[in-house]
């Protein structure tokens, strides 16, 4: 049996470029001035979403002053220790505590829930937030394994085990769009 790969385009670049501005538009409804509040992607591809939210907010509302930083997890995983080679870690870019304030974490894809579980287990060496809130472009719902719910969401997409979504950035990958690939068996 040979194995091809089907993929399916979830959100092209219009609509992807649409998705970014309502959660724009969500986060300042729901955060007005954002005072004490940050926003921390979750390396890698969580923090190129972030980039794009807090250059797009900046631009909204150019006399804001938000805390911005990104978080690496590698070591944090539950997994990291079952790898058959050397992991190559991303660079923690925050300067600033959390303590007390309110954090809007970013991350790409929300699948098992365990990198979000990784990134919390993270940031408590950065304190105590009062509250934090979740944004991903995507929610694959099925296959939870953790109690994780995301609070902003681009598309929610129902996809069975062997599919694996992908999230393209025009910063890294040269276009903006959400692919859903499956593996089909000839």
């Amino acid at each position: 049996m040979k194995e091809s790969s089907l993929n399916k385009i979830i959100l092209e670049k219009k609509k992807f470029l649409f998705t970014i501005q309502r959660i724009v538009r969500q986060l300042i409804e729901n955060h007005g001035d954002f005072d004490n509040t940050c926003l921390i992607g979750i390396q890698d591809r969580g923090g190129f979403f972030a980039d794009r939210i807090y250059e797009s907010l900046k631009k909204d509302i150019p006399e804001l002053k938000l805390q911005f930083g990104k978080i690496d997890i590698t070591f944090y995983r539950d997994d990291f220790r079952t790898s058959s080679s050397p992991l190559s870690a991303s660079k923690t870019e925050i300067d600033f505590l959390v303590e007390g304030k309110k954090v809007i974490l970013f991350d790409d894809v929300l699948y098992t829930g365990r990198t979000i579980n990784a990134a919390l287990a993270a940031l408590q060496h950065y304190g105590r937030p009062s509250r934090v809130e979740l944004a991903v472009m995507v929610d694959r719902r099925f296959n939870r394994e953790l109690p994780i719910t995301a609070d902003y969401i681009g598309t929610a997409i129902d996809a069975i085990n062997d599919a694996y979504v992908d999230v393209k950035w025009k910063q890294v990958d040269g276009d903006d769009r959400i692919i859903l690939r499956q593996k089909k068996i000839n």
